[in-house]
């Protein structure tokens, strides 16, 4: 509406120029200025007019920032509430109480895994030291057999292993009743 105004005072000054002009030519100088104070009163308006569309323009532009913090705020005020809700819901000693729960459950699984992974029967009652000098043994018999593959025509230079790695001749050892009814049974399945 204030711009529709403001084309129409516009259309007003230009035609009390006119008009001034007309009564300039024909020497009336008073009706000439005449026209010329009707167009400042009318320049007067638009000036108005555009003030009151500044004023207007601001009013809007504040109402959308004021529209925009309203709905800001509405946003946080419905964040804090519902991490509100959400903290009443799970306190800290719940979340203690489910940790405790689940290292409960981690050390109970351990235990079980472990429980389950122990030798048992026969395989339980293997020597370790007895495993150790029979791999001695086989690493040394393969050493022999080595040694042993067509020879050239120069002759063998003794081999030097150190103390510590001198291939284990087995003990003669006495076998007991045990021992000799394991080994029995390891024939058997063998077959």
């Amino acid at each position: 509406m204030l711009e529709k105004k403001e084309k129409v005072l516009l259309k007003k000054a230009a035609a009390e120029v006119e008009k001034a002009k007309e009564f300039a030519k024909a020497r009336n100088k008073r009706a000439a200025i005449q026209c010329l104070k009707r167009k400042r009163l009318y320049e007067q308006q638009i000036e108005q007019l555009g003030n009151f569309q500044l004023r207007v323009h601001d009013q809007m532009i504040m109402l959308e920032g004021a529209k925009a913090t309203t709905e800001t705020v509405d946003a946080l005020r419905t964040g804090a509430a519902t991490m509100k809700a959400m903290q009443k819901a799970t306190n800290i000693d719940d979340v203690d109480k489910t940790m405790d729960e689940i290292n409960e459950q981690t050390e109970n699984m351990k235990q079980i895994q472990e429980a389950l992974s122990t030798p048992i029967g026969a395989a339980a009652d293997f020597d370790e030291d007895e495993l150790e000098a029979e791999l001695e043994e086989l690493e040394g018999a393969e050493l022999e057999e080595q040694l042993l593959q067509p020879a050239t025509t120069a002759p063998a230079a003794p081999i030097h292993v150190p103390a510590g790695r001198q291939p284990a001749r087995p003990i003669p050892q006495k076998r007991t009743a045990e021992e000799d009814e394991l080994a029995a049974l390891q024939a058997e399945m063998a077959l």
